[in-house]
């Protein structure tokens, strides 16, 4: 049964003038450029998985008060395998393709036991990155695909393995005041060791080699040792303060053996992935001037996260909040076959995201007693002294059912008060949308009925002095077939509609993106 999920999108490379109700600040002015999964089926077969769908990259220009709208696939070697061979003969992480005639471009691949992990897809279909006047479409690969902000062509395809020992890499890198990346990856049983790096990315390279590629002066800053050679932790993002990196280690795990023989066992690599509910969540911290980790170990119970909000730190400790769920349920719900027409009364998370704040005391009293909670900070989180010196770390929930969090990035690493986010009940796909104050814990919403949002992004206005001056952009896909999809502008203090951007397509639910100014976009064609 076709639904909103699994229906193929139609591609409009074509700009198509938007019509918009509303006023919009005449400020704004640049790309909102997004990225998520467009189609599910080629020929006679389909992906099993939603996250696994051939990239569709769209965009909202706003230019002179108008809006203008267009939507076109990455053209990934995957994208072109596919629909010349009229069916998906390169795998996902989710579904594994059967014999595969695109051998000859997938040729590089890894051996481990003797087994041979196919290479991974360049289907690029997370995020969006930004190097230096550069744009790309980013997944969780070693593999990212430049494209054309403006025309959304697909350009040259990087592969970070050749730059950095890694086979994994995040869709969720930051940058630094300076524009350049950090990101993490995972090295598998690379010289024996299996770890997670943490690389830079220069925002631009010297005169000299102007025609040199960034990834060329691309450095490890540090790399933290996973806990298990054959079992690294699963994870989608990491968080970062002013002088540390914050990167959780959690009991969700890829299974390297099992992944080395998926292919002739007849497995996605998805069913590699499993949570060990009965182990630890191990907090990392990296100094990033000196490049080594704090050597207090610092836990907490078993959970699995897919995003950190925000992190920073205050009197010697380090605050960071991130959206947590008791069990791995989330990946499951989007399998295709789950996600037919009543799927939200049959579908329910068994845990529901929740926000949580840790406190991390990094200077505490050696001396302090076994037992005792070594926070300082006004918070209900707690951080207790164990018998080993280790130190167990308790989280202050800060509100339940939002997930996609974005915060104003100027205030990324620093002490801050506004989350902007999709509101999830039980069911996966979001029906509102919320800003949610982390000081006082206030939530302000904006719903509509049969109305589906994506991810909220916050665009602050040039002048702002406060942190919520500004608008939040989310894509509004409707599951009323009369009703067509639109852009929505909401003022970020108020969270009130000043406008809307409504385009007669079917739009695609989408996954993470960014906005980028119009400034930005001159030195792009410049």
């Amino acid at each position: 049964m076709e639904t909103i999920f699994n229906r193929n999108k139609e591609e409009h490379p074509e700009p198509i003038k938007a019509e918009v109700q509303g006023q919009l600040p005449t400020w704004l002015e640049g790309v909102l450029l997004r990225n998520g999964p467009g189609m599910h089926t080629i020929g006679d077969t389909k992906y099993n998985h939603w996250f696994d769908g051939l990239a569709l990259l769209h965009s909202f220009t706003f230019k002179n008060g108008e809006v203008y709208y267009r939507s076109k696939y990455l053209r990934s070697d995957t994208y072109n395998c596919n629909i010349e061979a009229n069916r998906i003969v390169v795998s996902e992480f989710g579904t594994m393709a059967y014999p595969d005639p695109c051998k000859n471009i997938f040729a590089k691949a890894f051996s481990y036991l003797s087994h041979t992990i196919p290479e991974f897809t360049d289907n690029c279909l997370i995020n969006i990155m930004k190097t230096g006047d550069d744009y790309y479409a980013t997944s969780e690969t070693n593999f990212i695909r430049k494209i054309n902000p403006l025309t959304l062509e697909t350009l040259e395809k990087v592969d970070y393995s050749k730059y950095v020992a890694v086979n994994l890499a995040t869709s969720h890198p930051h940058y630094d005041s300076a524009g350049n990346i950090l990101n993490m990856g995972t090295s598998i049983v690379d010289k024996g060791r299996t770890k997670y790096v943490l690389f830079k990315i220069p925002s631009s390279v010297p005169e000299k080699e102007k025609k040199k590629s960034s990834f060329k002066h691309l450095e490890v800053v540090c790399s933290i040792p996973s806990r298990s050679l054959l079992q690294p932790s699963y994870y989608h993002s990491f968080g970062i303060t002013e002088n540390y990196i914050v990167f959780i280690e959690q009991p969700f795990k890829l299974d390297i053996v099992k992944l080395a023989t998926a292919y002739i066992r007849g497995v996605n690599w998805a069913s590699c992935l499993s949570f060990h509910k009965e182990d630890k969540t191990w907090f990392h911290f990296v100094d990033r001037k000196t490049k080594k980790e704090v050597s207090t170990k610092f836990y907490t119970d078993a959970m699995v996260l897919y995003h950190h909000i925000n992190a920073y730190e205050e009197d010697g400790h380090i605050v960071f909040d991130i959206v947590a769920y008791r069990d791995n349920s989330l990946y499951d719900m989007f399998y295709l076959k789950k996600l037919t027409k009543d799927f939200e009364e049959n579908n329910k998370l068994t845990s529901i995201p929740t926000c949580k704040r840790f406190v991390v005391p990094l200077q505490y009293d050696k001396d302090a007693e076994v037992g005792s909670n070594l926070v300082k900070l006004p918070t209900s989180a707690t951080a207790v002294k164990e018998k080993d010196g280790s130190i167990y770390c308790q989280p202050e929930v800060l509100c339940e059912g939002i997930e996609l969090p974005r915060v104003n990035y100027d205030y990324n690493g620093k002490k801050y008060k506004y989350v902007y986010a999709t509101e999830v009940q039980w069911s996966p796909v979001p029906t509102k949308i919320a800003k949610l104050n982390v000081q006082t814990k206030e939530i302000l919403h904006w719903g509509e009925d049969h109305c589906w949002p994506s991810e909220p992004i916050f665009v602050p206005s040039p002048d702002a002095r406060e942190e919520d001056e500004g608008v939040v952009l989310t894509c509004i896909v409707t599951s009323e077939p009369s009703k067509a999809p639109f852009l929505l502008i909401l003022d970020a203090k108020t969270f009130r509609e000043l406008g809307r951007a409504t385009v007669d397509v079917e739009m695609h639910l989408d996954l993470h993106g960014m906005f980028i100014p119009q400034n930005n976009l001159e030195a792009e064609t410049d």
